[in-house]
């Protein structure tokens, strides 16, 4: 959806000396979310624009009402989209492929369950502050789906924070704040105002926004026309 308007998001314009700022509205346990924005870095860094772009990534809860508990993937994706067992094997499989060609694992297994990722969002939040976001982002997203960890269980996102470099005490200590707790309720909020309602959405400058993991040498041209603004 190449050319979407979020023109009401920023009355100012960009200018240009500014770097491309890029918000990618994701979630952690989001494949195509992994996907897509390997796939941009890759276009990005062929470009040879690494140092131009700024990217923000916005909180998107594929399950907001998902329980502590969460659910096992294979009854959580034929309950939700019908899938037969057959068919979420053959898109695990080409998933998997695709993760290959990018560097990334995707490790499907049959215990594997789907779970809460709002406590993930409130931490992407408190690291978006550091300039650790995108590596915070990564860290969990390859927990959950290259070493079978839960994302939603505190210890697994203290060692997170830790393998990134952040005071893992003191953004902990976020997830009790109502003040963060609201922020991140506010930001999904802003977000699905504005129509977004499926991810990963990436949004350029706040103007243009294009759904979905794109090809590379789709990214590319999106990035080039941007840029030539």
């Amino acid at each position: 959806m190449l050319g979407a308007s979020f023109r009401s998001v920023n009355p100012y314009p960009i200018k240009m000396k500014e770097k491309l700022k890029i918000d990618i509205v994701s979630d952690v346990v989001c494949p195509w979310c992994t996907i897509g924005y390997k796939r941009l870095e890759k276009a990005i860094s062929e470009l040879g624009i690494t140092d131009q772009v700024e990217i923000e990534w916005q909180p998107f809860e594929l399950n907001p009402d998902m329980p502590a508990e969460g659910q096992n993937v294979t009854e959580h994706i034929a309950q939700k989209y019908g899938s037969t067992i057959e068919q979420q094997k053959e898109s695990q499989q080409r998933m998997a492929e695709m993760g290959e060609e990018l560097g990334f694992t995707f490790d499907y297994f049959d215990e594997m369950r789907m779970v809460n990722t709002f406590d993930a969002h409130v931490l992407l939040e408190y690291a978006q502050a550091f300039g650790k976001q995108t590596e915070l982002n990564m860290r969990l997203t390859t927990a959950f789906f290259s070493e079978r960890k839960d994302v939603s269980d505190r210890n697994v996102l203290k060692q997170a924070l830790l393998d990134v470099g952040l005071n893992a005490e003191e953004a902990l200590a976020e997830l009790d704040k109502e003040e963060a707790r609201y922020n991140v309720r506010s930001k999904e909020g802003y977000w699905k105002n504005l129509g977004v309602n499926s991810v990963p959405t990436i949004v350029f400058n706040r103007k243009s926004a294009i759904t979905g993991a794109q090809p590379v040498d789709t990214f590319k041209q999106v990035l080039s026309e941007v840029i030539a603004e």
